[in-house]
């Protein structure tokens, strides 16, 4: 029997160039996978990647299908082509990585989902931050969260201009916090502007869940530096993330927390850091895919979390739309 798994990605551009490379940097720790095929509508593309790596290269899934056989592949096109390119894949018998967004649409991601369970297809969502060593470290230590601040500001680049930064960077964080708090949202007020595109580049949303937590949420990608850090406050004590330097900081009152602590400024508060084994998160995700592919196990990112991230996303992109309306705001730097 042969056991090796045979991984296509398809979509060339930057996100797909990252997958290509890390499933060739797990080949290199683990024979049995194997980056089979890149592919992309723009063969030159799909070329250049697909020799770096010493893969093959087609101009459409057909061909991969009818010539190779493959277990497992990411979906890494825009989001506009993730139902047609998931479906295809998992009716002829392959597991999918989709990247975030899910789909365009909830009716897009109800069909993935329903289709997944048809077939009997592993299907996990790229919600990157997930597989973050500081979120992972951070997950033993929540109890009963109450308030959050979140933060991811990026600087303007012409990727992903095709949707909302909601879509783009928030969904991030809204994935994060949705799995931390685990209660359903309650009301969202927001409000957001376009400033260098087309679609709305700056975010601020208030988010209340059933739970009484709150959390606020900013995401611009027209800053003039880069920030990713999320905090929040749960019953004694103070917890922050910053994802770019995979670090936490536990700041705790009294007993509370159990992590070998010292103390702070006042003295009645300690503080701690988890242990951390700094990873990429990448890495980490895409392992995790394949061992849910040859393990026939559920991922940490279903796609019905993929699809709930997605609802919450979307009701903030109208929630935004709402309030623009209603105040009549304009586009800034737009004649």
């Amino acid at each position: 029997m042969n056991n090796v798994t045979h991984v296509a990605v398809v979509g060339a551009g930057a996100f797909g160039r990252n997958h290509a490379r890390v499933y060739c940097e797990l080949s290199q720790q683990d024979p049995s996978i194997q980056l089979a095929a890149v592919v992309d509508s723009d063969l030159a593309r799909a070329e250049s990647i697909a020799h770096q790596y010493q893969a093959r290269a087609y101009s459409a899934l057909d061909q991969l299908l009818a010539a190779q056989k493959v277990q497992a592949a990411s979906v890494t096109v825009p989001t506009i082509h993730h139902l047609p390119i998931a479906s295809q894949l998992m009716e002829s018998g392959v597991d999918v990585l989709v990247e975030k967004p899910l789909a365009a649409s909830l009716a897009e991601a109800d069909k993935l989902v329903a289709l997944a369970q048809r077939t009997g297809r592993i299907g996990q969502v790229g919600h990157l931050e997930r597989f973050n060593p500081a979120v992972r470290a951070t997950l033993p230590l929540i109890t009963q969260p109450m308030f959050f601040e979140v933060h991811r500001l990026s600087v303007f680049t012409p990727r992903s201009l095709d949707v909302d930064v909601v879509l783009d960077l928030m969904i991030h964080d809204l994935d994060i916090v949705l799995a931390f708090v685990n209660s359903p949202v309650k009301e969202i007020r927001a409000v957001g502007l376009p400033i260098l595109s087309g679609k709305v580049d700056i975010a601020n949303v208030r988010m209340e869940f059933d739970s009484g937590c709150v959390a606020n949420f900013t995401a611009s990608r027209v800053s003039t530096e880069r920030v990713r850090k999320l905090r929040f406050f749960q019953p004694g004590q103070y917890i922050s993330i910053d994802y770019g330097r995979q670090d936490v900081l536990v700041f705790s009152v009294g007993n509370a927390g159990n992590l070998a602590a010292t103390p702070s400024v006042n003295p009645q508060i300690s503080m701690g850091k988890p242990a951390i084994v700094a990873e990429e998160p990448l890495h980490a995700e895409l392992k995790s895919f394949l061992d849910c592919v040859r393990q026939r196990s559920a991922p940490v990112v279903s796609l019905e979390q993929g699809r709930r991230a997605l609802a919450v996303a979307l009701e903030i992109v109208t929630a935004i739309a709402t309030h623009s309306r209603r105040f009549q705001l304009e586009r800034l730097g737009r004649s």
